[in-house]
């Protein structure tokens, strides 16, 4: 079975309390839980990681060439400035990223219109609440499937 990695940015591990109007009142854990079994129907292993310290998610995509198949990345904040993340995507591929957010970054404030990870991500999905990382984890099935 092909592991994918599903990466969780700073304040994701709020969701449920921070901003229910913008980010729903499902738990982290929650979706989680939902996003494992339906990778499992896609018969994917899916493994999760959460902080809010930019080096240890900068480390676990290091680490992720070689050991998954396939990223599903929620940057959070980080998605609008973080250089150092985008460097670390570059630098990990071919292995494919889909960018995911829960809210249409779009129709936000202006400073989350602009993502820097979107260029070395195969694509983004956004504003579908806790649903974008279903559709991200359908998106990355069905390109390391190819």
């Amino acid at each position: 079975m092909k592991k994918i990695l599903i990466i969780n940015g700073p304040n994701l591990n709020m969701v449920g309390v921070r901003e229910p109007g913008v980010y729903g009142t499902e738990t982290l854990e929650t979706i989680c839980g939902r996003v494992k079994e339906y990778a499992a129907s896609l018969g994917l292993a899916a493994e999760f990681i959460q902080s809010n310290h930019e080096g240890v998610i900068l480390d676990q995509i290091h680490a992720a060439k070689g050991e998954y198949a396939g990223v599903v990345i929620n940057a959070g904040a980080w998605t609008h400035y973080s250089y150092a993340l985008r460097d670390a995507i570059a630098a990990v591929k071919p292995l494919p990223f889909v960018e995911v957010h829960m809210s249409n970054i779009h129709v936000r404030e202006e400073f989350r219109h602009h993502s820097v990870i979107s260029p070395v991500c195969v694509g983004q999905i956004c504003g579908f609440g806790s649903y974008s990382y279903i559709l991200g984890v359908q998106a990355l099935a069905d390109i390391i499937n190819q």
